[in-house]
């Protein structure tokens, strides 16, 4: 399979999975839903990943990418139908676990299947380029679900997106010869198998980064339609402010392989912390919605590097062979996090409001990114 076709089912996909978090934010609100239920309806998206995300990972090493990335993609269709087969709080509950659950097992395969195209001088380029897909998903899939729901309601908005994931199932349906697949392993890597992925200290700490990177992206893409909301603006407002965000990431990753080699991969990411973290204080200060859009274009920028340049560092600094469990564990630490973080600040936001959501994830930024500065200096001593 060629990274072009690859490319195309992370740009279906991606749409439709940004599409469904700005879709379940403002139908839950529309519905009356507090800011406590909808923390519990975000953290339905990682509950079940959470649980799994090892375990797809291993799936995708010992049988191969095309059945994952088949399934997870048919499942998305599915989780997007139910608020349209069924408008209304459970189905939304649901929608978020079903979509979560099959996004992550689609995902991991994607990725092991990224890292395994072309030699070891094509991942860095392979993996930018997947993640300018990415970014352009980001960039259409909140963008077109805010035009929806102004000119067809949410529940009809649900059942035009549902299409999108039965392009990358057809694709996969009729591939044949799908790179990533099984192999044996040998003696040397089967004595890797005995020791945790965990122990291996320069792992730990790009899972844990990639970790504080993703909740920072994700709490930005649940709880700023909540503040749009809020501050009086549209729905296609609200999906134009979110999809400056991709543009972003779509300009900043064209050049990322540059950054990259003039800087470093450590370097390149610990930047985009801090500035993602400087664009979340800066949230608060706003309700225009141009002025929201500048700021989420700033931390486009800063975000657009942190997923990319993690993905490349684990899927190099992963044991031989097993990548796709590496990636699985780093989908799990994520999904963890976004369990605990959207309740404990969905309950904050109750209280106080969405301002401190910001603030506080703003601290997480930064905090991730003075570990990170620690752990890279640390590495440079050592060699």
């Amino acid at each position: 399979m060629s990274i072009a076709t690859v490319l195309l089912i992370v740009l279906c996909n991606m749409s439709s999975f940004r599409a469904s978090k700005i879709l379940i934010s403002l139908f839950a609100l529309e519905l009356g839903a507090s800011q406590f239920y909808i923390g519990i309806m975000i953290a339905m998206y990682s509950l079940l990943p959470a649980l799994l995300a090892v375990y797809a990972g291993k799936l995708s090493d010992r049988l191969g990418v095309r059945l994952p990335m088949l399934g997870g993609s048919l499942g998305v269709a599915l989780g997007l139908l139910l608020p349209w087969l069924w408008p209304g709080m459970p189905a939304l509950y649901a929608s978020a676990a079903l979509i979560g659950a099959s996004h992550m097992m689609y995902n991991v395969a994607t990725q092991n299947l990224v890292g395994s195209l072309g030699g070891p001088g094509a991942h860095t380029r392979n993996f930018s380029n997947y993640a300018l897909a990415m970014a352009i998903g980001s960039s259409l899939g909140p963008l077109a679900a805010g035009i929806s729901i102004d000119f067809f309601g949410h529940a009809a908005s649900y059942l035009h997106f549902a299409a999108l994931p039965l392009v990358p199932a057809l694709i996969m349906a009729g591939a044949r010869n799908v790179g990533a697949g099984p192999r044996k392993k040998t003696e040397e890597e089967q004595a890797v198998l005995a020791t945790s992925l965990l122990r291996n200290r320069v792992l730990r700490g790009t899972l844990i980064g990639g970790a504080v990177a993703t909740t920072g992206q994700d709490l930005f893409q649940f709880y700023m339609p909540i503040y749009c909301h809020d501050a009086g603006l549209s729905a296609s407002a609200i999906g134009a402010v979110l999809a400056m965000s991709g543009i972003a990431a779509f300009a900043v990753r064209i050049w990322l392989p540059a950054f990259v080699k003039r800087w470093g991969p450590d370097t390149v990411f610990t930047t985009s912390l801090y500035v993602s973290a400087a664009s979340f204080l800066l949230v608060p200060l706003f309700t225009d919605a141009y002025m929201l859009a500048m700021v989420s274009l700033v931390l486009g920028l800063g975000m657009g590097c942190a997923q990319p340049v993690t993905l490349m560092l684990i899927f190099s600094r992963a044991p031989e062979g097993r990548s796709g469990e590496a990636l699985g564990v780093r989908v799990t630490i994520n999904q963890v996090t976004h369990i605990v973080i959207p309740i404990m600040f969905g309950t904050l936001g109750t209280v106080l409001g969405v301002a401190p959501v910001f603030m506080i994830n703003s601290l997480i930024l930064a905090g991730g990114g003075w570990l990170n500065r620690g752990r890279a200096a640390h590495l440079q001593k050592n060699e």
